[in-house]
């Protein structure tokens, strides 16, 4: 989320705010999307389940003064959010897959038009009427018009931004670490040994070792390794002296070696590494006020309405932390 900005400021400092991300020669489009009200904060999430591969820049308008023009139409503007939707044409289709597919989105097209100079609205400018996309929710009524005192992508306040998944999450790493906030890292327990082995530089072998090695050499490198460096310890054998000997000659002496270490000393234990999850503060928070939502009994749909929640999102945006797979993860919305 940006705020105070609008969709034409974000076109003009793409490139800085983006770099290779932004494809300034991509076509692009902008839509309108219809919806009932309760179902802003999902919308505001969208573009975190849904694939795309150039940014998205959305926008919310309620009408005001202008709502008089929509009831002439008779349309109830109380009952609907309108979001303007700036995007790639090429990521219109997974967009809206979701939507028209499971939701049963219905697909139009609607005029933009200027709102009448007569109604002497402030800051008001003119523009061309626009004939766009519009894809309402099946619970919203249809509607042929609608109004705006200046061109959508002049619309102020805040504007929601979704950027491709892999790029997104390299973005908020680079600026979590010019900010100095850190980032989200796997880090691996170590596991302490009580008798770690240290690994040896390379040797150079004798006639000897070498016709011993190729005796012994189907057995585990880890293994070998922890129990020829205690066994020097422990047992003291005596090599032959000819490197002539002949193979069952040393083939008795490598089995009396394994057998007299194997039987004095303990192999060590090989543990795998535990990997833990780290969590940031703000996903910890993310995750309890979710919980408790739940335990109150409110619904997965009227949980964004809770006064905490948009405070989060904000702060999960600024430090990469993406809320809706934990969400979806903790309500088990499918």
């Amino acid at each position: 989320m940006i705020p105070d900005t609008t969709i034409g400021q974000l076109y003009v400092e793409a490139d800085s705010r983006w770099g290779e991300i932004w494809d300034d020669k991509a076509a692009r489009m902008l839509i309108l999307l219809m919806f009932p009200r309760k179902h802003r904060k999902m919308m505001e999430l969208h573009g975190d389940i849904t694939e795309h591969g150039q940014p998205v820049m959305t926008v919310f308008h309620r009408p005001r003064e202008e709502a008089k023009l929509l009831e002439k139409q008779g349309f109830d503007a109380r009952s609907a959010s309108f979001q303007f939707v700036d995007i790639a044409s090429l990521d219109l289709g997974s967009w809206m897959q979701q939507l028209i597919v499971q939701e049963k989105w219905l697909r139009g097209t609607i005029d933009i038009m200027p709102v009448p100079f007569s109604m002497g609205l402030p800051a008001q400018r003119g523009f061309e009427t626009m004939n766009i996309l519009c894809f309402r929710h099946p619970d919203i009524s249809p509607l042929e018009r609608y109004y705006l005192p200046f061109p959508p992508s002049s619309i102020p306040g805040k504007c929601f931004v979704s950027l491709p998944r892999r790029q997104a999450a390299e973005l908020a790493r680079q600026q979590a670490e010019v900010l100095g906030v850190g980032r989200l890292v796997r880090k691996t327990k170590i596991i302490e040994q009580e008798a770690p082995i240290e690994a040896l530089p390379p040797e150079v072998k004798s006639t000897e070792e070498a016709g011993l090695d190729a005796v012994i050499d189907n057995f585990s490198d880890q293994i070998m390794e922890g129990i020829i460096a205690q066994a020097e310890e422990i047992v003291n054998v005596e090599l032959p002296n000819n490197p002539l000997d002949t193979p069952a000659t040393m083939e008795e002496t490598t089995t009396e070696i394994i057998s007299s270490v194997t039987n004095n000393v303990e192999i060590p234990s090989i543990e795998e590494p535990e990997e833990v999850i780290e969590m940031s503060d703000v996903e910890i928070e993310f995750r309890a006020l979710v919980t408790e939502l739940i335990d109150a009994g409110v619904a997965p749909t009227e949980m964004m309405d809770d006064p905490r929640w948009e405070d989060i999102s904000e702060r999960a945006m600024a430090t990469g932390f993406e809320t809706w797979p934990v969400f979806l993860e903790l309500t088990a919305v499918q």
